[in-house]
Order: structure tokens, then sequence, then C-alpha cells
């Protein structure tokens, strides 16, 4: 098969349709975990935010290697564990970063597909090395369709959080499920995920309001994984800067009036540390921001662990972004 995973077509239209049955009961869960597709676009100018997955290459590629439409909802597990009861034969992919996966009397690693017999219970282990798996079944989970799309946003009330007892439905698959068992893809070729990942940002609109110490501090200094980051956003702590002690700088310091925001964007609060916005970043924000996550390097900045992590930043521009995002 193609090593890349398929492009996401976000487009309503595209949302899977067709018959489902019952596939998977969850048995146990730990950490958080709700189902996610592509995200909730067309919303933003209404307050909701796009959601969908914290790590878009990994869900992306879960769903390629089972070929099933690029839209499709996945599990998305964060901090934790799960383990599952095959209701009916399947075949399922499990990627991300920090986990490894137990089927009946096997052990598997992540970014691989494997068949699964009704009866057989399948976990979902945590390990070391990162915080998001991406649980993709052969045909993709079915659940309601809100606002065009499956992703579950706890904190605005829509969907919900999976629990122990759930019922998972899935549709019909779009190929033999032994045809898309015992695959692999070769992730490291692709997304070279790390506990030290330099992430590259561009240079955001308000980059000007910072002085130019601040802005040196913000490219040399190393920062870490707050604990209490979430899918809204990651509060960065400062690990060694040659300024590290008041933080990034400000040349101005009036309030912003309250603007757009997206997945990457990065605000400097008035502590002067940064924040990240994620997955279910509000549509607005005032802090200015000095800087976006450029899309090719969100998966590395998703799955770095707090606390262990050392994130340092690296600035491009649009032309190389694209360039680095075509070639995954």
């Amino acid at each position: 098969m193609d090593d890349r995973p398929l492009t996401i077509d976000n487009h309503p239209s595209s949302i899977v349709h067709g018959l489902s049955s019952p596939a998977l009961e969850i048995t146990d869960l730990t950490g958080i975990a709700t189902l996610q597709d592509s995200g909730r676009r067309g919303w933003n100018k209404f307050g909701v935010p796009t959601s969908g997955p914290m790590d878009w290459f990994a869900y992306q590629t879960a769903n390629s290697l089972l070929n099933n439409p690029s839209n499709s909802a996945v599990i998305e597990l964060g901090l934790g564990e799960i383990t599952f009861r095959a209701l009916r034969n399947t075949t399922i992919a499990v990627t991300g970063a920090g986990y490894e996966v137990e089927n009946y009397i096997w052990t598997f690693p992540l970014w691989t597909t494997f068949y699964v017999r009704a009866g057989w219970t399948v976990r979902v282990k945590k390990t070391s090395g990162g915080n998001w798996a991406y649980i993709a079944i052969a045909g993709g989970f079915d659940s309601p369709v809100i606002m065009n799309s499956r992703s579950a946003y706890l904190r605005g009330g829509i969907g919900s959080a999976l629990k122990a007892g759930d019922v998972l439905p899935a549709f019909t698959p779009s190929a033999d499920l032994l045809k898309l068992a015992a695959r692999d893809f070769p992730v490291n070729k692709f997304m070279p995920y790390s506990q030290t990942p330099t992430i590259e940002v561009i240079p955001a609109p308000q980059a000007d309001w910072f002085t130019p110490e601040g802005i040196r501090t913000f490219y040399e200094s190393e920062y870490t994984l707050s604990p209490s980051f979430d899918r809204m956003g990651y509060r960065l702590q400062t690990l060694s800067s040659p300024s590290s002690a008041k933080g990034i700088e400000k040349a101005i310091t009036k309030e912003l009036i309250s603007e757009g925001m997206t997945m990457g964007s990065i605000q400097i609060p008035a502590d002067g540390q940064p924040i990240v916005m994620m997955a279910d970043a509000p549509t607005a924000g005032g802090y200015p921001k000095i800087a976006n996550v450029a899309r090719a390097s969100l998966p590395l900045l998703a799955q770095c662990e707090a606390g262990l992590s050392r994130i340092r930043f690296r600035e491009t521009n649009i032309e190389e972004a694209q360039e680095n995002y075509k070639k995954l």
C-alpha cells in the first residue's frame, strides 16, 4: 500500500453513511476517551470549536491503514488505558505515541493493523513517549452527526466521553477483514516523534508586540508541558533561557481586542509563558499571539509529555511550512 496517509476530506458530504451494527463493548477505561473525526468545519463563526484529533497525522494514518473514508470517526484515547471486547469479527488499527496493544494473547506495536475475532479482548496500554492513541475500526465508528461532525466537544456538551459499558457500533468495512490485517506504517520516515522536538512556527500578527529580547527569549528558551494541559490548550513552562526569569517581554502592554484563533496559535499571557491552542481551542481570544505552530509540527507537539519533553521553537515561513506539510 501507499506509505502516505490519505488526504482528509472535510466536506460535509463526505460524512460516512450506510449500515452499522454493534462492534465493540468497552469493559474498562481510564483517562479520557472520545470519538473524533476530522473536525467540525464551518461553525467557528458561531463560537463552536473545530475539535477533531489532537494528533491529526496519527488519526489520518489509522483510517488510511484500514481503507476507511478519510473523515471516519475513531476513538481518541488520552493519558489512560482502554479495554474492549469485540462483538463481531473485525480489523483494528492503533496509532499514536506512548502506547502498546494487547490483542487476545499477542502484543502489537502501534502503527499496525490486526484481526480481532468476536469475543476477543483488546487492551491499549499506556507506556511512555506520548499522550494520545487513535483506535480505528474497519468501516469507521458510527455515532450521531452533530453540525456535520461526529467529533465530541465535551466543554460544549457536544457528544460525551466514552465509559465502561458503552457499546460502539461501526459501519460495514470496505474490504475483506483479513486483507486489512497485518499492515504497518513506517512512521519514523514521516513523523519523527521525540521527547526533544523542535517545533516549527510562523510569526503571528502580534509578533511586533514583543521586544527583540522577548522574541529572542521565545526562540532560545527550552520548554516543557505543564501538567495542567488539556484538549483546549498546552500551557508551557520555561526550563532554561538567557532571560527566562521574567518570561517573554512585551513592547506593547495594552489589551488586545479579542480576535479569531486556530489550533496552533501561541498566546503570551501576562506571566510571559506561552499557551498553545489545541484541538478544542476557543474560536477567539484576547492575549497577543507571538507565533503559530506549522501544521506539520502539530503532531510532534501534541505528543509531548508533561514534565518530560524538552520543546524548542524554530521560526519558518509559510512557503517552507507548506512544503514540509506536502511531504507528509
